[in-house]
């Protein structure tokens, strides 16, 4: 099965920490939003850095996330999480995750959401020094 790109991707472990987990042991449901957002914040920091688009008074909103949850996982696991820009509209992103450890998918999810102007409170089109870096990294 060929996997679909991969734009802006980031790969990273992850460890796991004991106020993760709760008391059956296993990492709490909503642990894996923070690593999905951990992952997103790594990857829009290499390509348009948060402070670089706030100087402009934009920032990206979130408008959805999307997780399924495969296996639990344990104070011990060793994990890696994954995460890419699936895809880049005129104004909406969609995003990817995986958390996985040895080959095995714990947690799939999808976050979509839109860039903001702060200042006019208002949508903006995605920037194109975001778009510029999206493009470079399917070529």
């Amino acid at each position: 099965m060929e996997h679909e790109p991969r734009a802006l991707l980031v790969e990273q472990p992850i460890t796991v920490k004991a106020y993760d987990i709760d008391a059956m042991g296993i990492v709490s449901n909503i642990v894996y939003i923070r690593w999905f957002e951990d992952l997103r914040t790594e990857a829009l920091e290499r390509s348009y850095p948060y402070d670089q688009m706030m100087a402009l008074d934009i920032s990206p909103i979130l408008a959805k996330t999307e997780v399924e949850y495969k296996y639990p996982v344990r104070l011990s696991d060793r994990i890696t999480g994954i995460g890419w820009m699936h895809s880049l509209g005129r104004a909406k992103w969609t995003a990817k995750f995986e958390i996985s450890s040895e080959g095995k998918i714990h947690c799939i999810g999808t976050q979509t959401g839109y860039f903001f102007d702060v200042k006019q409170n208002k949508p903006v089109p995605v920037p194109e020094r975001l778009r510029k870096a999206f493009e470079e990294s399917l070529a």
